[in-house]
Protein backbone atom coordinates (compact mmCIF):
# COMPACT_ATOMS: atom_id res chain seq x y z
CA UNK A 1 0.00 0.00 0.00
CA UNK A 2 1.36 3.40 -1.06
CA UNK A 3 1.93 5.83 1.90
CA UNK A 4 -0.38 8.43 2.37
CA UNK A 5 0.69 11.80 0.74
CA UNK A 6 1.98 14.57 2.82
CA UNK A 7 -1.47 17.18 3.23
CA UNK A 8 0.35 21.22 2.23
CA UNK A 9 -1.57 24.18 2.77
CA UNK A 10 -0.30 27.45 0.38
CA UNK A 11 -1.75 30.07 2.30
CA UNK A 12 -2.00 33.63 -0.12
CA UNK A 13 -3.75 36.88 -0.37
CA UNK A 14 -5.11 36.01 -3.96
CA UNK A 15 -4.15 34.01 -7.01
CA UNK A 16 -4.44 37.07 -9.00
CA UNK A 17 -2.45 40.63 -9.13
CA UNK A 18 1.38 40.22 -8.58
CA UNK A 19 4.41 38.12 -8.75
CA UNK A 20 4.47 36.59 -5.23
CA UNK A 21 0.69 35.45 -6.03
CA UNK A 22 1.85 33.93 -9.49
CA UNK A 23 4.86 31.88 -7.44
CA UNK A 24 1.99 30.20 -5.21
CA UNK A 25 -0.13 28.60 -8.44
CA UNK A 26 4.04 27.52 -10.06
CA UNK A 27 4.17 26.29 -6.63
CA UNK A 28 0.90 24.36 -6.14
CA UNK A 29 1.96 22.55 -9.58
CA UNK A 30 5.54 21.15 -8.04
CA UNK A 31 4.52 20.47 -5.11
CA UNK A 32 1.15 18.31 -6.69
CA UNK A 33 3.82 16.43 -9.31
CA UNK A 34 6.44 15.84 -6.60
CA UNK A 35 3.47 13.46 -4.92
CA UNK A 36 1.74 16.14 -1.90
CA UNK A 37 -1.49 16.61 -1.53
CA UNK A 38 -2.02 20.50 -2.03
CA UNK A 39 -5.29 23.02 -1.18
CA UNK A 40 -4.68 26.04 -2.17
CA UNK A 41 -5.97 28.48 0.48
CA UNK A 42 -6.78 32.17 -0.60
CA UNK A 43 -7.65 34.85 1.58
CA UNK A 44 -9.56 37.38 -1.30
CA UNK A 45 -11.58 36.57 -4.38
CA UNK A 46 -8.65 37.49 -7.02
CA UNK A 47 -8.19 33.61 -8.78
CA UNK A 48 -6.68 34.72 -12.17
CA UNK A 49 -3.76 32.27 -11.82
CA UNK A 50 -3.59 28.90 -13.12
CA UNK A 51 -3.02 26.46 -9.68
CA UNK A 52 -3.05 22.82 -9.12
CA UNK A 53 -5.05 20.86 -6.16
CA UNK A 54 -7.66 21.93 -4.11
CA UNK A 55 -8.92 25.12 -3.61
CA UNK A 56 -10.14 27.55 -0.79
CA UNK A 57 -11.48 30.70 -1.43
CA UNK A 58 -11.82 32.98 1.81
CA UNK A 59 -12.57 35.54 -0.49
CA UNK A 60 -15.44 34.28 -2.09
CA UNK A 61 -17.25 32.75 0.86
CA UNK A 62 -16.92 35.90 2.84
CA UNK A 63 -17.38 38.36 0.30
CA UNK A 64 -21.14 39.63 1.30
CA UNK A 65 -20.27 39.79 4.78
CA UNK A 66 -19.43 42.84 7.13
CA UNK A 67 -15.78 43.70 7.48
CA UNK A 68 -15.62 42.52 11.16
CA UNK A 69 -17.49 39.04 10.32
CA UNK A 70 -15.38 38.76 7.46
CA UNK A 71 -11.77 38.54 9.58
CA UNK A 72 -13.70 36.85 12.31
CA UNK A 73 -15.22 33.83 9.92
CA UNK A 74 -12.34 33.64 7.77
CA UNK A 75 -10.16 32.64 10.45
CA UNK A 76 -12.52 30.54 12.30
CA UNK A 77 -13.02 29.10 8.42
CA UNK A 78 -9.75 28.68 8.22
CA UNK A 79 -9.32 26.69 10.67
CA UNK A 80 -12.09 24.53 10.62
CA UNK A 81 -10.46 23.50 6.86
CA UNK A 82 -6.97 23.14 8.43
CA UNK A 83 -8.46 20.29 10.43
CA UNK A 84 -11.01 18.72 8.68
CA UNK A 85 -8.55 18.23 5.80
CA UNK A 86 -5.53 16.57 8.04
CA UNK A 87 -3.54 19.44 6.87
CA UNK A 88 0.08 18.68 8.36
CA UNK A 89 2.36 21.52 6.56
CA UNK A 90 1.71 25.08 6.16
CA UNK A 91 3.25 27.29 3.09
CA UNK A 92 2.74 31.11 4.39
CA UNK A 93 2.71 32.93 1.32
CA UNK A 94 0.73 36.52 2.72
CA UNK A 95 2.30 39.48 3.73
CA UNK A 96 2.52 39.75 7.54
CA UNK A 97 1.94 43.04 8.28
CA UNK A 98 -0.11 43.32 11.45
CA UNK A 99 1.31 42.08 14.51
CA UNK A 100 -2.34 41.63 16.38
CA UNK A 101 -3.49 39.33 13.24
CA UNK A 102 -0.07 37.41 13.27
CA UNK A 103 -0.68 36.40 16.91
CA UNK A 104 -4.58 35.32 15.71
CA UNK A 105 -3.22 33.49 13.03
CA UNK A 106 -0.74 31.58 15.13
CA UNK A 107 -4.16 30.03 17.13
CA UNK A 108 -5.33 28.74 13.36
CA UNK A 109 -2.21 27.24 12.39
CA UNK A 110 -1.77 25.31 15.62
CA UNK A 111 1.07 22.80 15.80
CA UNK A 112 1.36 22.57 12.38
CA UNK A 113 4.82 22.63 10.36
CA UNK A 114 4.92 26.06 8.79
CA UNK A 115 7.23 28.01 6.56
CA UNK A 116 6.90 31.50 6.00
CA UNK A 117 7.94 32.93 2.48
CA UNK A 118 9.96 36.38 2.32
CA UNK A 119 9.26 37.76 -1.14
CA UNK A 120 10.51 41.15 -1.07
CA UNK A 121 13.70 42.94 0.16
CA UNK A 122 11.37 45.30 1.82
CA UNK A 123 10.86 43.50 5.17
CA UNK A 124 8.07 45.51 6.51
CA UNK A 125 5.71 43.74 4.86
CA UNK A 126 6.80 40.26 6.33
CA UNK A 127 8.31 41.09 9.44
CA UNK A 128 8.32 43.21 12.81
CA UNK A 129 10.41 45.55 12.77
CA UNK A 130 10.88 44.88 16.41
CA UNK A 131 13.59 42.26 16.44
CA UNK A 132 12.33 40.55 19.94
CA UNK A 133 8.62 40.58 18.45
CA UNK A 134 9.99 38.95 15.30
CA UNK A 135 12.02 36.39 16.72
CA UNK A 136 9.04 35.86 19.11
CA UNK A 137 6.42 35.50 16.47
CA UNK A 138 8.40 33.17 14.19
CA UNK A 139 10.17 30.77 17.12
CA UNK A 140 7.73 28.17 15.83
CA UNK A 141 8.63 28.66 12.07
CA UNK A 142 10.66 25.77 10.30
CA UNK A 143 12.19 27.87 7.58
CA UNK A 144 12.16 31.72 6.58
CA UNK A 145 12.06 31.04 2.96
CA UNK A 146 13.69 34.16 1.33
CA UNK A 147 13.34 34.13 -2.90
CA UNK A 148 16.55 35.87 -3.21
CA UNK A 149 20.06 35.49 -1.16
CA UNK A 150 20.04 39.36 -0.54
CA UNK A 151 16.67 39.10 1.23
CA UNK A 152 18.39 35.77 3.33
CA UNK A 153 20.99 37.94 4.14
CA UNK A 154 19.74 41.19 5.56
CA UNK A 155 16.90 39.05 7.63
CA UNK A 156 20.19 37.15 9.01
CA UNK A 157 21.99 40.81 9.32
CA UNK A 158 18.72 42.44 11.13
CA UNK A 159 17.43 39.57 13.09
CA UNK A 160 19.82 36.90 13.88
CA UNK A 161 17.41 33.98 12.35
CA UNK A 162 19.33 30.93 11.48
CA UNK A 163 16.31 28.71 10.48
CA UNK A 164 16.31 30.53 6.88
CA UNK A 165 16.99 29.38 3.90
CA UNK A 166 17.20 30.59 -0.06
CA UNK A 167 14.90 29.27 -3.17
CA UNK A 168 14.25 30.92 -6.23
CA UNK A 169 10.98 31.69 -7.92
CA UNK A 170 10.60 28.76 -10.71
CA UNK A 171 10.32 29.21 -14.00
CA UNK A 172 6.99 28.01 -15.48
CA UNK A 173 5.98 29.20 -19.03
CA UNK A 174 2.79 27.62 -21.22
CA UNK A 175 2.86 27.48 -24.73
CA UNK A 176 3.31 30.87 -26.63
CA UNK A 177 0.17 31.93 -28.75
CA UNK A 178 0.53 34.16 -31.18
CA UNK A 179 -1.53 37.03 -29.52
CA UNK A 180 0.37 40.37 -30.11
CA UNK A 181 -1.32 41.35 -33.09
CA UNK A 182 -1.70 44.84 -33.12
CA UNK A 183 0.94 45.92 -31.28
CA UNK A 184 3.92 47.72 -33.32
CA UNK A 185 7.10 45.26 -35.13
CA UNK A 186 9.54 47.38 -32.71
CA UNK A 187 9.33 47.51 -29.04
CA UNK A 188 10.74 47.31 -25.68
CA UNK A 189 8.51 45.89 -23.30
CA UNK A 190 7.31 46.62 -19.32
CA UNK A 191 4.93 43.83 -17.81
CA UNK A 192 3.71 43.24 -14.68
CA UNK A 193 1.35 45.55 -11.97
CA UNK A 194 1.26 49.04 -12.07
CA UNK A 195 1.86 50.26 -9.01
CA UNK A 196 5.21 53.29 -8.83
CA UNK A 197 5.52 52.85 -5.06
CA UNK A 198 7.51 49.90 -6.07
CA UNK A 199 7.87 50.12 -9.60
CA UNK A 200 9.09 53.65 -10.14
CA UNK A 201 7.22 54.09 -13.97
CA UNK A 202 8.84 57.59 -13.36
CA UNK A 203 12.11 56.75 -13.86
CA UNK A 204 11.25 54.45 -16.97
CA UNK A 205 9.08 57.16 -18.42
CA UNK A 206 11.96 60.02 -17.78
CA UNK A 207 15.01 57.25 -19.55
CA UNK A 208 12.44 56.28 -22.10
CA UNK A 209 11.87 60.39 -22.90
CA UNK A 210 15.88 61.05 -22.27
CA UNK A 211 17.09 58.06 -24.95
CA UNK A 212 15.14 59.27 -27.77
CA UNK A 213 14.82 55.56 -29.06
CA UNK A 214 11.34 56.33 -30.51
CA UNK A 215 13.12 58.22 -32.78
CA UNK A 216 14.90 54.94 -34.45
CA UNK A 217 11.50 53.44 -34.62
CA UNK A 218 11.06 51.69 -30.98
CA UNK A 219 7.81 52.18 -28.87
CA UNK A 220 7.47 51.34 -25.17
CA UNK A 221 4.92 48.74 -24.39
CA UNK A 222 3.29 48.94 -20.82
CA UNK A 223 1.76 46.02 -20.48
CA UNK A 224 -0.16 44.97 -16.79
CA UNK A 225 -3.02 46.62 -14.13
CA UNK A 226 -2.64 48.01 -10.89
CA UNK A 227 -3.66 51.09 -9.22
CA UNK A 228 -1.21 53.88 -10.80
CA UNK A 229 -2.68 53.56 -14.26
CA UNK A 230 -3.61 57.04 -14.21
CA UNK A 231 -0.34 58.33 -12.25
CA UNK A 232 1.54 56.46 -15.47
CA UNK A 233 -0.90 58.04 -18.20
CA UNK A 234 -0.02 61.63 -16.41
CA UNK A 235 3.33 60.61 -16.47
CA UNK A 236 3.46 59.69 -20.33
CA UNK A 237 2.08 63.33 -20.75
CA UNK A 238 4.27 65.28 -18.79
CA UNK A 239 7.47 63.66 -20.81
CA UNK A 240 5.58 63.97 -24.11
CA UNK A 241 6.08 60.65 -25.17
CA UNK A 242 2.15 59.96 -25.24
CA UNK A 243 2.35 58.99 -29.39
CA UNK A 244 5.02 56.35 -28.41
CA UNK A 245 4.09 54.77 -25.30
CA UNK A 246 1.31 52.04 -25.72
CA UNK A 247 -0.41 50.76 -22.79
CA UNK A 248 -2.24 47.44 -22.90
CA UNK A 249 -3.77 44.92 -20.02
CA UNK A 250 -2.36 42.20 -18.83
CA UNK A 251 -2.29 38.56 -20.58
CA UNK A 252 -2.39 35.64 -18.19
CA UNK A 253 -0.32 34.23 -20.97
CA UNK A 254 2.05 37.09 -21.91
CA UNK A 255 4.51 35.42 -23.50
CA UNK A 256 3.52 35.97 -26.81
CA UNK A 257 3.95 39.80 -26.23
CA UNK A 258 7.10 38.96 -24.50
CA UNK A 259 9.17 36.77 -26.68
CA UNK A 260 9.11 39.55 -29.46
CA UNK A 261 9.86 42.53 -27.34
CA UNK A 262 13.82 44.14 -28.26
CA UNK A 263 14.43 43.91 -24.52
CA UNK A 264 12.33 44.10 -21.70
CA UNK A 265 12.60 46.81 -18.49
CA UNK A 266 13.02 47.10 -15.09
CA UNK A 267 13.05 50.10 -12.98
CA UNK A 268 11.73 49.79 -9.11
CA UNK A 269 13.03 50.57 -6.25
CA UNK A 270 12.83 47.45 -4.89
CA UNK A 271 11.97 43.95 -5.90
CA UNK A 272 12.17 40.36 -4.02
CA UNK A 273 13.23 37.85 -6.86
CA UNK A 274 11.19 39.58 -9.96
CA UNK A 275 9.12 37.03 -11.88
CA UNK A 276 9.36 39.21 -14.85
CA UNK A 277 13.28 39.36 -15.23
CA UNK A 278 13.81 35.28 -15.43
CA UNK A 279 10.15 34.46 -17.74
CA UNK A 280 11.46 37.10 -20.06
CA UNK A 281 15.40 35.42 -20.08
CA UNK A 282 13.45 32.01 -20.12
CA UNK A 283 12.05 33.27 -23.83
CA UNK A 284 14.60 34.58 -24.57
CA UNK A 285 14.07 38.39 -24.67
CA UNK A 286 17.20 39.98 -22.65
CA UNK A 287 16.50 42.77 -19.73
CA UNK A 288 17.83 45.93 -18.68
CA UNK A 289 17.20 46.81 -15.21
CA UNK A 290 18.79 48.95 -12.53
CA UNK A 291 20.63 47.46 -9.73
CA UNK A 292 17.88 47.50 -6.96
CA UNK A 293 17.79 45.04 -4.32
CA UNK A 294 16.76 42.78 -4.20
CA UNK A 295 16.68 40.19 -7.33
CA UNK A 296 18.20 41.66 -10.37
CA UNK A 297 22.10 41.51 -9.92
CA UNK A 298 21.30 37.62 -8.79
CA UNK A 299 19.93 37.42 -12.19
CA UNK A 300 21.36 39.62 -14.77
CA UNK A 301 25.39 39.18 -15.80
CA UNK A 302 25.39 42.38 -17.08
CA UNK A 303 26.21 42.40 -21.05
CA UNK A 304 25.57 38.65 -21.65
CA UNK A 305 21.89 37.99 -20.82
CA UNK A 306 21.32 41.98 -20.21
CA UNK A 307 22.53 45.52 -18.44
CA UNK A 308 22.22 45.94 -15.15
CA UNK A 309 22.52 49.92 -14.12
CA UNK A 310 22.70 52.11 -11.47
CA UNK A 311 19.18 52.84 -9.89
CA UNK A 312 18.02 56.46 -10.22
CA UNK A 313 19.80 57.57 -13.27
CA UNK A 314 18.06 57.92 -16.06
CA UNK A 315 20.51 59.16 -17.90
CA UNK A 316 22.46 55.65 -17.33
CA UNK A 317 19.12 54.02 -18.28
CA UNK A 318 18.72 56.67 -21.72
CA UNK A 319 22.47 55.32 -22.56
CA UNK A 320 21.49 51.69 -21.95
CA UNK A 321 18.31 51.42 -23.73
CA UNK A 322 20.56 52.97 -26.84
CA UNK A 323 22.84 50.34 -26.05
CA UNK A 324 20.69 47.38 -26.70
CA UNK A 325 19.19 49.33 -29.93
CA UNK A 326 22.49 50.16 -31.63
CA UNK A 327 25.23 47.55 -30.65
CA UNK A 328 24.20 44.46 -32.48
CA UNK A 329 26.71 42.41 -31.50
CA UNK A 330 25.85 43.54 -28.05
CA UNK A 331 22.40 42.38 -28.41
CA UNK A 332 23.23 39.27 -30.03
CA UNK A 333 25.32 38.40 -27.09
CA UNK A 334 22.84 39.11 -24.63
CA UNK A 335 20.01 37.18 -26.59
CA UNK A 336 22.02 34.52 -27.00
CA UNK A 337 22.65 34.04 -23.02
CA UNK A 338 19.43 34.65 -21.73
CA UNK A 339 18.14 30.95 -21.91
CA UNK A 340 20.50 29.59 -20.37
CA UNK A 341 21.23 31.59 -17.75
CA UNK A 342 17.94 31.09 -16.12
CA UNK A 343 18.31 27.35 -16.93
CA UNK A 344 19.06 26.70 -13.06
CA UNK A 345 15.10 27.87 -11.87
CA UNK A 346 13.99 24.76 -13.94
CA UNK A 347 10.57 23.71 -12.20
CA UNK A 348 12.55 20.08 -11.80
CA UNK A 349 14.97 21.28 -10.20
CA UNK A 350 13.42 23.84 -7.90
CA UNK A 351 10.88 21.18 -6.93
CA UNK A 352 14.19 19.21 -5.85
CA UNK A 353 15.43 21.65 -3.61
CA UNK A 354 11.80 22.18 -1.77
CA UNK A 355 11.43 18.04 -1.47
CA UNK A 356 14.55 18.28 0.51
CA UNK A 357 13.65 21.34 2.55
CA UNK A 358 10.14 19.56 3.34
CA UNK A 359 11.88 16.03 4.12
CA UNK A 360 13.90 17.50 6.61
CA UNK A 361 11.26 18.31 8.95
Amino acid sequence: MDAPKTKIAIISQSLGGGGAERFAGHLSFLLSDSGFEVHNVILNEPLDYACKGAIFNLGAKFKDKPQWRRKVGKMAALKKYLREHQISVVIDNRTRSNFIRELATQWVYGGRQIYHMIHNYKLDNYLPKNVVLAKWLYRKSRNLICVSKAIEEKVKRIYGFQNTITIYNPIKLPPINNNSDGLSERYILYFGRFDDKAKNFKLMLEGFALSQIYEKGYRLVLMGEGPDLTLIKDEIQKRNVDKFVEIIPYQENPFAVVEPARFTILTSHFEGFPMSIIESLAVGTPVLAVDCNSGPREIIANENNGLLVENYNASALAKAMNRLIDDEALYAQCKAGSKQSVAHLAPDTIAAQWKAVLAAT
